[in-house]
């Protein structure tokens, strides 16, 4: 982990993600393990992964601060740094466990996404609309019933839930399920570029009244089904989502360092005065909801799920203490112990 160490720091001096001498912003670092770790050592290479980003808060100090609750965000801005918190990209990272959720909630991750490029046992990816070939890891589409148990405990956690990389239906029975705000991190419109990854307007619709937020990424491919975008398209995605959902329910989820095709214009996180000056142009935005567009959306979001948290313990909701069930798993390559 030494070697992984030095490849994240160097990463935090490069072109993409730069930490300039006093800076006030918030960001995620992802906790992102392989689709091909599922079954495996998924649970401790994401463990591996929460150290590495704690470490790295930690050596840069002076610059960054960790955050477990929406309200320490703009304390640390205040202080002139970057609030900095933990997310997991990919249930398989949790291992089909509610145990190892509430531990992950522990070690201080407040966002799951339910699925990275693959199936889990419980939860279908946009894999499966994008792929003719995939072959699906359990029969049936969207969230099971313990996928539905895992988005229940997240409620129950106060943990955000993620849909961005999840398949159409797999948005629909989370959103039909959960009880508290979810999020995409890093998706945009379907209307515009249709393309599985990003949402349908029905699901935008959805995201409304379920007081939840759609973070518009920067992958090219995204944002023009061509490749070929630039900071007008990424600003059509935002609009088009602030049309459908409303202006409380969009922010900006550029995924850097996670895409390697960034729109021109938008190559770096410099950039972000150019989008903004072009949001602009458009005498429909005010400089108050520029200010949600760019933070205050996410923050009352977290803050929303929560309160739902606070809701459901006082109300003496308990950890859910269900199992995937056994048939779920036969003739997967994983080597496990289950009790009796």
């Amino acid at each position: 982990m030494a070697a992984a160490l030095t490849v994240i720091c160097n990463l935090l001096d490069s072109a993409e993600v730069q930490i300039p001498p006093t800076i006030e912003s918030e960001a995620f670092w992802v906790a992102y393990t392989p689709c091909a770790s599922q079954y495996l050592n998924s649970v401790q290479l994401t463990l591996e992964q929460i150290d590495l980003i704690k470490r790295v808060i930690r050596k840069y100090r002076n610059f960054m601060h960790l955050v477990t609750n929406s309200q320490d965000i703009l304390k640390v801005f205040k202080q002139g740094k970057m609030a900095s918190m933990v997310g997991i990209e990919g249930g398989h990272g949790i291992g089909n466990s509610l145990g190892s959720l509430r531990m992950m909630y522990e070690l201080g991750v407040r966002y799951l996404t339910l699925t990275h490029t693959c199936n889990t046992p419980w939860a279908t990816s946009s894999i499966v609309e994008s792929s003719k070939n995939n072959k699906m890891d359990y029969v049936g589409v969207g969230l099971s019933e313990f996928g539905k148990k895992v988005v229940l405990e997240m409620n129950r956690l106060g943990m955000m839930v993620d849909l961005s990389h999840v398949s159409t239906q797999t948005m629909r029975d989370a959103l039909a399920t959960t009880q508290a705000p979810v999020i995409f991190s890093h998706s945009a419109a379907r209307a515009i570029c249709d393309n599985p990854r990003n949402v349908p307007d029905d699901v935008l619709k959805q995201i409304q009244l379920n007081r939840g937020i759609v973070m518009v990424s920067f992958y090219a491919d995204h944002i023009s089904c061509d490749g070929k975008a630039n900071v007008t398209h990424v600003a059509d995605h935002i609009n088009h989502i602030r049309d459908t959902a409303g202006v409380d329910h969009v922010g900006i989820g550029a995924d850097f360092d996670g895409i390697n095709k960034t729109p021109r214009g938008l190559e770096d996180v410099s950039s972000y005065p150019r989008l903004i000056a072009e949001l602009l142009r458009d005498p429909r935005w005010s400089v108050d909801d520029i200010k949600k567009l760019i933070g205050g959306n996410i923050i009352r979001v977290f803050s929303e799920v929560e309160k739902k948290r606070d809701e459901l313990q006082a109300a003496g909701y308990q950890p859910q203490e269900e199992e995937l069930h056994p048939e779920y798993l036969r003739g997967k390559s994983n080597c496990t112990y289950s009790f009796d």
